[in-house]
């Protein structure tokens, strides 16, 4: 993959042997960011799991202290007295049966998340093919199949953000922009770091965490020193 200048010349910032400090890190992908817009800052965690059993599976959600600045737009399918709750709670789009053609035949897909009550899973699991491999599926996991559907917005809207395994053991997840400052940024990152360790699988043996990497939506890696964790 070829890269342009600028990243070229934010690659020399960074030594690849080095495995930085946390707080180092944060410095480097914000001295790095030369997008002119306001870059998403990353956690790339790989792993030792193997994803392909599922006693190996890593999978919940954590709420960043101070949120990911990015505006999220969530979906909840309710019916009841539970769509008007979600309105209030600040849902973007509320509604049950009557949704599924619009995303199912007119690509509708208009938000972020989807929050679905119990009830509402046998009409959400219609969208599977299409909810699935975008990773917008509702999980009981993820706190997003719930009966609190004003505990689930308020967390999505104040920062809460999924992890989990992808093909190759790696988890992704988005922890900040880079005019966040930088104790922000730390705070974020120790938040997502206590998550995960914490849900190391109990059927692992051996290395859990086998690199950490922060980097910026067009910024290089910085690799981060995962014995603090």
């Amino acid at each position: 993959m070829k890269h342009g200048k600028k990243y070229a010349e934010a690659a020399k910032l960074v030594d690849r042997a080095t495995l930085y400090d946390t707080a180092d890190a944060i410095a480097l992908v914000k001295k790095t960011a030369t997008a002119k817009f306001d870059e998403t800052v990353e956690v790339h965690i790989k792993t030792g799991c193997d994803g392909r059993h599922a006693e190996q599976q890593v999978r919940g959600a954590v709420v960043l202290p101070n949120g990911t600045g990015k505006t999220v737009k969530v979906l909840v399918f309710a019916k009841g007295d539970k769509l008007a709750e979600a309105e209030a709670a600040g849902a973007d789009h509320v509604g049950g049966d009557e949704l599924i053609p619009r995303i199912q035949n007119d690509g509708w897909l208009d938000f972020d998340v989807v929050v679905a009550t119990p009830d509402m899973m046998g009409v959400v699991g219609r969208l599977g093919k299409i909810l699935g491999p975008k990773g917008l599926m509702p999980n009981p996991k993820a706190g997003t199949v719930t009966m609190d559907v004003t505990k689930a917005v308020n967390d999505i809207k104040a920062g809460k953000i999924e992890y989990r395994l992808d093909k190759a053991n790696i988890i992704h997840v988005p922890v900040g922009k880079v005019s966040f400052e930088e104790s922000k940024l730390q705070e974020n990152i120790d938040a997502l770091m206590e998550a995960i360790v914490k849900a190391r699988p109990s059927a692992l043996k051996g290395q859990y965490l086998r690199s950490i990497t922060l980097a910026t939506t067009m910024g290089p890696g910085v690799k981060v020193n995962t014995a603090k964790y």
